[in-house]
């Protein structure tokens, strides 16, 4: 018998179960493809999501994913949970806002809620200077994969 069990069986989430699960604070994997012919992009984020709504991530306007991202105008990005039952969301879909610099409020936002208010104003306060340098992006889901355990 597999290591969960024998009552548990996995499934694809309904919609009801993948937004419960986006909207637990996990870390996000986005990937965004590649240039010059090398793989998609793949790095851990922090996400925000609304339900029935676009997925947020912050990240540095700089950096080579930001590029991408604004070259190619879509990403995926997937969700997990290691222990058992491992289940999972993944999402694809095309950006519908790349606005640079986030706001210091939409960064205290992501922040909260990873680490909680004290720890997220910290952070926040800390690497204040990262603001002027941050771009919101915005994805629409449009194509999702899931598992879960019922």
């Amino acid at each position: 018998m597999s290591e969960r069990g024998k009552d548990q069986q996995v499934r694809g989430m309904t919609a009801a179960e993948r937004e419960a699960f986006l909207l637990e604070p996990h870390i996000a994997v986005v990937s965004v493809a590649s240039d010059n012919g090398r793989g998609p992009v793949s790095v851990p984020l922090w996400y925000d999501y609304t339900p029935g709504g676009d997925i947020t991530l912050i990240t540095a306007l700089d950096s080579r994913k930001a590029a991408l991202v604004r070259l190619h105008g879509r990403v995926s990005l997937c969700v997990q949970r290691t222990e058992p039952p491992r289940t999972y969301v993944s999402v694809e879909g095309p950006v519908v806002e790349f606005r640079a610099p986030a706001t210091l409020d939409e960064r205290r936002a992501l922040a909260h809620r990873y680490l909680g208010p004290e720890a997220g104003d910290a952070f926040v306060a800390a690497t204040a200077e990262r603001t002027a340098g941050s771009v919101l992006i915005r994805v629409r889901p449009e194509h999702w994969l899931s598992r879960g355990a019922s």
